[in-house]
């Protein structure tokens, strides 16, 4: 019998392929695990109506992660934490995007604004998560450094051209363990698999941290171990080698 009583995956450049899509052997190693007494959860940066989907088309029945652990809920609708950031720092980041030209966007209780729909009024709102996209790294560079500078933010990155703000303290690594509580179980049973920045405090906080082949080298340099590419069945892969 495995040790492992959880799986978590990130879904982009992790579990899905580069056409948006879960592929046929990773459904079937995840249905394998699940069959086998191992939990599969998703730990993702994306919002809950993003992710409804994936989770329906693999029957999931644990408890899931979205917007880096600002939010934790169940399958069946149940809010199980929540964690925002403050009307002050919103209104501070979206005056930094503006000042520096930069595409953004901002995950908020059911919606997701953009440049040219973002609200007047910041206080109607609950902010979960907010972000920064532009393929100038220099740009992207002193966008972080400026934000470390602020103080009182968690930030990371899913991909090098962005950067993405959370409430300071939050994390996927935070919200799988409102996961494991829920479940009765601990970090030490649990295996994490994803490829980005916004993986890495899950990968420290879990008994086992998978990276994708795809990962950048900071990230791989975290992980206990690196399976195959997302193209190429990375998370089947990674199954099999805790399973069989």
């Amino acid at each position: 019998m495995t040790r492992w009583r959880l799986i978590a995956l990130d879904m982009d450049g992790t579990l899905l392929g580069k056409d948006g899509t879960i592929s046929k052997e990773n459904k079937k190693w995840i249905q394998y695990a699940r069959e086998s007494g191992t939990e599969v959860t998703i730990a993702t940066g994306r919002p809950t109506r993003m992710i409804r989907f994936y989770l329906e088309s693999l029957n999931l029945q644990a408890p899931f992660v979205v917007a880096n652990g600002s939010e934790v809920w169940t399958v069946g609708g149940t809010l199980l934490e929540r964690h925002t950031l403050s009307h002050k720092h919103v209104s501070f980041l979206y005056s930094l995007a503006i000042k520096y030209g930069t595409h953004f966007w901002s995950s908020v209780v059911d919606e997701v604004f953009k440049p040219g729909t973002f609200p007047k009024e910041i206080e109607k709102y609950e902010w979960l998560k907010f972000g920064f996209k532009n393929e100038d790294p220099e740009l992207m560079a002193y966008l972080w450094n400026r934000l470390e500078e602020y103080g009182g933010l968690e930030i990371s990155s899913s991909d090098p051209s962005n950067i993405e703000v959370n409430p300071k303290g939050i994390s996927k690594a935070t919200g799988l363990q409102r996961v494991c509580d829920h479940l009765g179980i601990s970090s030490e049973e649990v295996v994490a698999i994803g490829d980005g920045l916004n993986d890495v405090a899950m990968f420290r906080w879990a008994g086992l941290s998978i990276a994708m082949a795809n990962a950048p080298t900071e990230v791989q340099a975290v992980a206990d171990r690196i399976t195959a590419h997302h193209s190429e069945d990375g998370v089947a892969q990674a199954i099999q080698t805790l399973i069989n």
